[in-house]
């Protein structure tokens, strides 16, 4: 019986921590939007704040959101480059 949840746990950690490598991947055909991003749904850390979901702004330049790429340009107020208040 204890062998058989050492055995358990041990394949529970393994799918687990594949599953987790898995999700960590960023997606190769994405990029970073800047401008278009909702208050609240941003991806990361900009303007002063260091997590997602910070921005208090529709639109805010510096907030960004990953999308597929070749979708940033296509969006209304959408960008690609770093705002220059947002270089570090």
């Amino acid at each position: 019986m204890k062998t058989q949840k050492i055995l358990s746990a041990a394949a529970l950690a393994a799918v687990l921590s594949l599953s987790a490598g898995i999700a960590m991947a960023e997606t190769p055909a994405s990029e970073k939007c800047y401008g278009v991003v909702k208050a609240g749904q941003n991806d990361c850390g900009a303007n002063g704040h260091s997590c997602a979901g910070h921005a208090t702004k529709d639109g805010e330049a510096a907030e960004w959101v990953l999308v597929p790429a070749g979708l940033c340009d296509k969006l209304v107020g959408g960008t690609t480059a770093k705002p220059m208040s947002d270089k570090k």
